[in-house]
């Protein structure tokens, strides 16, 4: 998994490229963020034309996810220190899954480890590869690089769309963010959508309590 997962750096780096990043602000946004769907996201909107502060918020909004399944983390891994930090650093969508799919404590730590060190080496590993590539090959656009970002969202939304209510909700959101293209700057229209998610789940918890 750390392999094949990381392997995807390639295309990260890529894409960055082909949307006006130097080799060395692609690398060090897998070094520092370390997060697929959110560095696609910085790319993407920056990329587009969009603000520093849309592409931060989009990413920032992306990776929330992130800081739940620290939550979950936090009780099996007992991290302190700078193994905290490291931790932290790692908790990704990779490494969760594969340490909650264990059978006992120290199986958990195990594959948190294991995954989430192994991805992060591959992910910067293959972001450089794919970012240099991307920089030999002259304009990565004529190659169709810039294409890059909208696929990766594409191949991470497709799993997730397993019923009719998330089917509804991705359908309500093309709606929305295509309406709002022509009148707002890149980026909003990837915030706005947010809003539908947390409207549906609001409606949900209310009527969870009735």
């Amino acid at each position: 998994m750390a392999f094949t997962v990381g392997a995807y750096g390639s295309a990260f780096g890529a894409a960055a490229v082909a949307n006006h990043f130097s080799i060395l602000q692609a690398c060090l946004l897998s070094l520092l963020l370390f997060s697929g769907a959110s560095q696609f996201a910085v790319i993407g909107v920056l990329g587009a034309g969009g603000s520093a502060v849309s592409a931060i918020a989009t990413a920032s909004l992306l990776g929330v996810r992130n800081g739940l399944y620290a939550l979950r983390l936090a009780p099996i891994l007992k991290l302190r220190g700078w193994r905290k930090l490291v931790g932290a650093q790692i908790t990704i969508d990779e490494s969760t899954g594969v340490a909650l799919s264990q059978s006992d404590i120290e199986d958990m730590r195990k594959g948190f480890w294991y995954t989430g060190v192994g991805v992060f080496i591959f992910w910067n590993f293959f972001t450089v590869l794919g970012a240099v590539g991307a920089k030999a090959i002259g304009n990565p656009s004529a190659w169709g690089l810039d294409a890059a970002v909208p696929a990766a969202f594409l191949g991470l939304l497709w799993p997730r769309l397993a019923s009719k209510q998330t089917w509804a909700i991705a359908a309500a959101a093309i709606v929305l963010s295509l309406s709002l293209v022509p009148f707002v700057s890149a980026g909003i229209p990837i915030i706005s959508c947010a809003l539908l998610a947390l409207i549906v789940g609001w409606q949900e918890k209310r009527a969870v309590k009735k």
